[in-house]
């Protein structure tokens, strides 16, 4: 497999192994408040601090939000879901909306500080204008797994892979409810698992000698 030097292909990988990484996840609700940013287009930033760029906008059509240091864990909360529900009876809808850690940030007493996209998302049909304008509201939120037929799990392959001696490899989905901690590669129906480096939050890479052809992939403890 030669490694294509554009960052716009996506490629899905055999997935191995169930993901076994521990993680943070809670069966209840935690409460908080939540904010949003402004962005010329109401989606996400592409300078999230996850380290997605433009894919950093419309991950699960702009549903994205930065999350606090407690959230973020130095980027092993990136690509985490969340279902977060605002409390203001009037104004929000009791579905709630699901974001996904595309960032960091800190507010005033937040744990999420939403897209515009995101934050709209929890009004009621006709209360958006009014729910923006409150600019934080207090929510409840618990982290929940990711369900989308056909991706179980997403890379794909970043622009700085120089093949045949270094790939690197952009996490674009993790649908479980626990982190990726860490990442083995392998020739397709070979035993020969090389450990992958994390390079930048959701960014894994592997410095010497990559494994060519089909891939194989996956997370042990």
């Amino acid at each position: 497999m030669a490694y294509p030097r554009s960052g716009t292909l996506v490629v899905l990988l055999i997935v191995l192994e169930v993901l076994l990484s521990v993680g943070h996840s809670s069966p209840h609700f935690i409460q908080s408040r939540a904010a949003y940013y402004e962005t010329p287009d109401g989606l996400g930033t592409p300078s999230g601090a996850c380290g997605y760029v433009e894919y950093g906008r419309d991950l699960r059509g702009g549903n994205v939000a930065a999350a606090t240091q407690s959230l973020y864990r130095n980027g092993a909360g990136c690509g985490a879901f969340y279902k977060v529900t605002c409390k203001n009876k009037y104004l929000c809808a009791d579905s709630g909306v699901i974001v996904v850690v595309t960032d960091h940030g800190e507010g005033n007493r937040t744990d999420f500080i939403m897209s515009p996209r995101a934050f709209k998302t929890m009004a009621k049909q006709g209360k958006d204008k009014q729910l923006k304008a409150l600019a934080v509201v207090d929510i409840d939120y618990k982290r929940v797994p990711y369900k989308n037929p056909g991706h179980n799990i997403c890379f794909k392959i970043n622009k700085s892979s120089n093949y045949p001696d270094y790939l690197s490899l952009v996490l674009l989905y993790q649908g479980g409810q626990k982190d990726v901690v860490a990442v083995e590669l392998s020739q397709e129906k070979t035993s020969d698992w090389k450990a992958m480096r994390r390079s930048y939050r959701v960014v894994w890479d592997i410095l010497m000698s990559p494994p060519t052809g089909n891939l194989a992939i996956r997370f042990p403890l």
